[in-house]
C-alpha cells in the first residue's frame, strides 16, 4: 500500500510541473517578478565597492546590495546608509583626493585616509565641483555663478556674474504697486512655507553680498536660456551658451480620462516634427582682458553646403542657393586639455548632415578643423551622438584627441592631432565600438566590440598608439561592463539568449575566470525549457545581408504557419546572443512554437549593431528597405523552412507597429493578418528629434513624409489587423490610431479592430493590459492562420 501511495505521488508530482511548465498568455505576462529580478543600476563606488539594485525576494521595491572583492556574498544595504554611497566624483591629477556633490554642498574626500571634508554649508546648490589645474582650488557653480574655493584658506571667489535684464537672478525684482504687495505679504501670512522660503532667500541674498563682485563685468543673459558655464583649466577663460527659446511652436496634449478626479485631465505633451527649433550661441568671456566676444561659426567648412534631398524640389533649392545663409549649428561643451593651453568643440548641424570637431582658440573666439563627417542621410551611430549630442571625445595629452566616426562605414575609434588635423583610426573591421572610455592613465581604451559576431558582445582594451585590442571577456552573449576605479576588476552584467541577466566579477585580465555574484531566477520560470533561437542571416534584395532569429516548431501546426515580429524603436538590435529586452515577446515566441508556428525576427534595414548603411538604409523612405526585408522574411520561410505563405502574419509595437500597418497595407498578398501596436500612423505627427533625422521636416520634405506614413495607404488593407493602443500614450499619441481609423472607416474597411487600453502610456504596466493585448493577438493568429 505504501508503494502505492508513493508511486501516485511522484506520479502527481510531474503531472504537477509539467502543468506548471506549460505556458500561456495569462503565465507570460503577469508582474515580471514572477521570472525573477536581474541586478541593475551596477556601479563602484570611490573605494572599489561594488552596489547594485537587485529584489531576489521579489519585495514591492527592489534593494541596494554591494559585494567587494574580498567578500562576494551579496550584502543588503540599510537605506539610511545609501546617502554616504560617494559614486559620482572628480579626480585631481594624482588621483589621491577626489570632490563630489552631496545634497547639493562639496565635499573633499581624501582616498588613503578616507576622510571626508565638506566643503560649503549653503542654502544654495553648489554643483559641478572640478579641481583646478593645480590642484589648490575647487570650482563649483552656485546658480548661474562660478565661484573658486581655495583648499589652503577656504576662501570664496566669483568668477562670473551672469545678470539677466540687469539683475542677478533671484534679486527682488522692481518695488511692488499698493495692491501687489498687499496679495505678496497676505501669502506671506497665511502660508508658512512661503514665509521659510522668503527668509532662505534673505539669508543668501545676505551671503551673496558678503561675496565682493566689484570689478566683475557684468555678463547680460537677458530671456536666454544660460548653460554650460566652464572655466578654462588656467583660470583665463569662461564658456558659456546662451540659447533663445523657439517662439510659435504649438504643444500637443493628451487626454487623460481614467483620473483620481473623475474628470478629464489633460497631459501636457510635446510638439511636432517641422516645429521651431531653438537657436544657441556659444560665448567666451576672457578675464584677463574683462571682455566677452562671441564664438565665430561663419569660418566652418561647408556650413552653407545644402543636403542633397533639395535635388527632388529644384526651385527652392535655387532660392536656398541664391539665399547663401549659413546653416544653423549648434556648439557643445567646450573642451580643454589639462593644461588649459587648447580647446575643441564638437559643432553639428540643425539638418542633422554635419559633425565637424573644431579647435577653438579663446583667443578670439575662432574656429579651426579637426575633423569633418557628413552624411547625406543623419550623423549617429554608436559614440557619435549627431542630434543627440557630442559623442564620446577626450584628450590623451595637450595635442591629442580621441573621437569616434563612421568614415570607415561603422563607429571607430580615431585620435587627431588637434593643430595639424592629422589623424589615425585605432580600430577597424565591419563592427562597431560602444562605450568607450580612456584609461586613468591615458595609456590605453577599454570598449564594448561586437567584432565576434554583431549579435556577441565583449570588453576590449587597446593602447592609444593603435595595435591589437585585446578581448578580456570570455562569455559570449551579452556584456555589459562596469570598470572599477582603480581599473582592476570588472562588475560584468552578462546574459545568453534564453538566460536572464546576472552579475559577475572578474579581474582585467584577459583569460580571468568571471565568478557569478547573483543567482535571480524562480523555480517557475527554470521549471520551464526555454528556447534558444538559431541566429540566421539571409540576403535581401539588394544583396545586404540580413539577420534574424529563427524559432522552429518540432511539431508544425496544421496550416503550416509562421508568424514575424518586427522589434521597436527602427534603431535597436533584437537578434543577438543575450536576453531581450522584449522579453515578453520572446516568452510569447515560446508559445507560438509549443502551438506549431515558426516564428522569425529580423533586424531589418534600420536596426542597430550593423554600420551606417544598414542604419541610414532607410532614409527618405521608413517602410521601403525595412518594409522588403521582411517580405523576404516571409519567402524564406516559405522556400526554406516549408511555411505556408498563405499563413504567416506580422506584428510589433511603436515602429514595430508602424511597419505591421505598412505591411498589411502594401503587401497584403504577403501578410494574411497583423497586429499594430501602439503605431505611428502618420510620421508628421511624430517628435522632431527622431523624425527629422530620418524624413527631414514635413515642410521641406513633404515627399518622404508621404511615402513613409501608413494612413496614405490605407485603402490596401485587404487581411485581418488588430490595432492596440494606451490611451495616454504621451510618445505615440492615441490621436494618431483615432485618425487612422477615422479613415479606415471613410475607406469602408471592416476587416479591422481597434482595441483601447484607457490607463496605459506608450509601455505598458499593468498585467491586465499585457494579457488582454495578446489574447487578442494569439485569437487573430490562430483564426487566421490556419488555412
Amino acid at each position: 500500500m505504501y508503494k502505492i501511495l508513493l508511486t501516485i505521488a511522484f506520479v502527481g508530482f510531474h503531472l504537477s510541473y509539467a502543468q506548471q511548465a506549460s505556458l500561456t498568455v495569462e503565465r507570460i505576462m503577469r508582474d515580471p517578478k514572477w521570472i525573477g529580478s536581474s541586478p541593475e543600476r551596477v556601479h563602484w563606488d570611490i573605494n572599489g565597492t561594488l552596489y547594485f539594485t537587485w529584489n531576489p525576494e521579489a519585495e514591492e521595491a527592489a534593494s541596494l546590495y554591494r559585494v567587494t572583492a574580498a567578500d562576494r556574498t551579496p550584502r543588503k544595504i540599510n537605506p539610511r546608509k545609501e546617502q554616504g554611497i560617494i559614486d559620482q566624483y572628480t579626480y585631481d591629477k594624482t588621483r589621491r583626493r577626489a570632490v563630489f556633490e552631496r545634497h547639493g554642498d562639496i565635499y573633499l574626500y581624501e582616498l588613503k585616509t578616507g576622510q571626508e571634508v565638506r566643503l560649503t554649508n549653503t542654502v544654495l546648490r553648489e554643483s559641478n565641483p572640478q579641481f583646478s589645474s593645480d590642484g589648490k582650488h575647487i570650482i563649483f557653480q552656485q546658480g548661474d555663478n562660478l565661484f573658486q574655493l581655495g583648499l589652503e584658506q577656504y576662501d570664496w571667489v566669483q568668477l562670473s556674474n551672469f545678470t539677466r535684464n540687469g539683475r542677478t537672478r533671484g534679486e527682488p525684482s522692481e518695488n511692488l504697486s499698493p495692491q501687489n504687495q498687499w496679495l505678496q505679504d497676505d501669502q506671506l501670512e497665511l502660508f508658512n512655507v512661503l514665509t521659510q522660503r522668503n527668509r532662505k532667500d534673505s539669508i543668501r541674498r545676505a551671503r551673496q553680498q558678503e561675496i565682493d563682485v566689484r570689478g566683475l563685468k557684468q555678463l547680460e543673459i537677458g530671456d536666454d536660456i544660460l548653460s554650460m558655464q566652464q572655466l578654462s583649466p588656467n583660470r583665463r577663460y569662461i564658456t558659456y551658451r546662451l540659447t533663445q527659446r523657439a517662439e510659435g511652436n504649438k504643444n500637443t496634449i493628451v487626454p487623460n480620462y481614467v483620473t483620481e478626479s473623475g474628470y478629464t485631465e489633460d497631459i501636457p505633451a510635446r510638439t511636432k516634427v517641422g516645429s521651431a527649433l531653438p537657436v544657441s550661441r556659444t560665448f567666451v568671456y576672457d578675464r584677463q582682458r574683462d571682455t566677452v566676444y562671441r564664438v565665430d561659426t561663419k569660418t566652418i567648412p561647408g556650413i552653407r553646403d545644402l543636403p542633397d534631398f533639395w535635388d527632388d524640389y529644384p526651385t527652392r533649392k535655387r532660392e536656398l542657393q541664391e539665399e547663401n545663409k549659413d546653416r544653423q549649428v549648434t556648439i557643445g561643451q567646450v573642451n580643454w586639455n589639462e593644461a588649459g593651453t587648447a580647446a575643441c568643440v564638437v559643432v553639428t548641424a540643425a539638418d542633422n548632415k554635419d559633425r565637424w570637431i573644431m579647435r577653438l582658440n579663446p583667443e578670439n573666439g575662432s574656429l579651426h578643423l579637426i575633423d569633418r563627417q557628413r552624411d547625406e542621410a543623419w550623423i549617429a551611430g554608436p559614440g557619435i551622438g549627431g542630434s543627440w549630442g557630442g559623442g564620446n571625445i577626450g584628450w590623451i595629452d595637450e595635442e591629442t584627441i580621441y573621437f569616434q566616426s563612421e568614415a570607415s562605414g561603422y563607429s571607430h575609434l580615431y585620435t587627431a592631432n588637434v593643430h595639424t588635423g592629422q589623424r589615425q583610426q585605432l580600430t577597424h573591421g565591419n563592427w562597431e565600438v560602444s562605450n568607450l572610455q580612456l584609461s586613468a592613465d591615458k595609456s590605453h581604451f577599454f570598449f564594448t566590440g561586437n567584432a565576434k559576431h554583431p549579435g556577441i558582445t565583449h570588453f576590449y582594451s587597446i593602447p592609444v598608439k593603435g595595435g591589437t585590442a585585446t578581448q578580456l571577456t570570455s562569455m559570449d552573449g551579452g556584456n555589459e561592463v562596469t570598470l572599477s576605479p582603480d581599473e582592476k576588476w570588472l562588475a560584468i552584467r552578462y546574459s545568453y539568449s534564453n538566460k536572464p541577466w546576472e552579475l559577475y566579477l572578474q579581474e582585467n585580465k584577459p583569460g580571468a575566470n568571471a565568478e557569478k555574484i547573483t543567482a535571480s531566477l524562480t523555480d517557475e520560470f527554470n521549471a520551464y525549457a526555454w528556447r534558444e533561437p538559431e541566429v540566421i542571416s539571409f540576403k535581401n534584395r539588394f544583396g545586404d545581408d540580413v539577420y534574424a532569429r529563427l524559432y522552429q516548431p518540432d511539431k508544425p501546426k496544421r496550416g503550416r504557419p509562421a508568424v514575424i515580429f518586427v522589434h521597436g524603436a527602427g534603431y535597436l538590435q533584437n537578434v543577438h546572443y543575450w536576453w531581450s529586452q522584449y522579453y515578453r515577446e520572446y516568452m510569447f515566441h515560446n508559445l507560438l512554437v509549443d502551438l506549431g508556428y515558426t516564428v522569425l525576427d529580423i533586424d531589418y534595414t534600420g536596426s542597430a549593431g550593423y554600420g551606417r548603411d544598414h542604419r541610414t538604409g532607410i532614409y527618405r523612405h521608413m517602410g521601403g528597405k525595412d518594409l522588403s526585408d521582411h517580405v523576404d522574411g516571409a519567402n524564406l520561410l516559405a522556400e526554406k523552412y516549408g511555411v505556408n505563405p498563405e499563413n504567416i502574419g506580422i506584428y510589433g509595437g511603436s515602429y514595430g507597429g508602424f511597419i505591421t500597418l505598412m505591411a498589411m497595407f502594401n503587401e497584403p498578398e504577403v501578410f494574411a493578418a497583423g497586429a499594430a501596436l501602439r503605431s505611428v500612423t502618420d510620421w508628421a505627427h511624430y517628435n522632431h528629434g527622431y523624425t527629422s533625422n530620418i524624413l527631414n521636416e514635413p515642410t521641406t520634405d513633404p515627399i518622404a513624409y508621404k511615402r513613409s506614413s501608413p494612413i496614405y495607404f490605407a485603402e490596401g488593407l485587404t487581411g485581418h489587423l488588430l490595432m492596440c493602443h494606451g490611451m495616454v500614450d504621451v510618445n505615440v499619441h492615441f490621436q494618431d490610431i483615432v485618425r487612422l481609423s477615422q479613415r479606415l472607416i471613410e475607406l469602408g474597411k471592416d476587416n479591422w479592430e481597434l482595441a483601447v487600453y484607457p490607463v496605459e502610456d506608450h509601455g505598458f504596466l499593468e498585467p491586465s493590459s499585457w494579457t488582454d493585448e495578446y489574447k487578442r493577438i494569439l485569437k487573430l493568429f490562430e483564426e487566421r492562420l490556419n488555412n
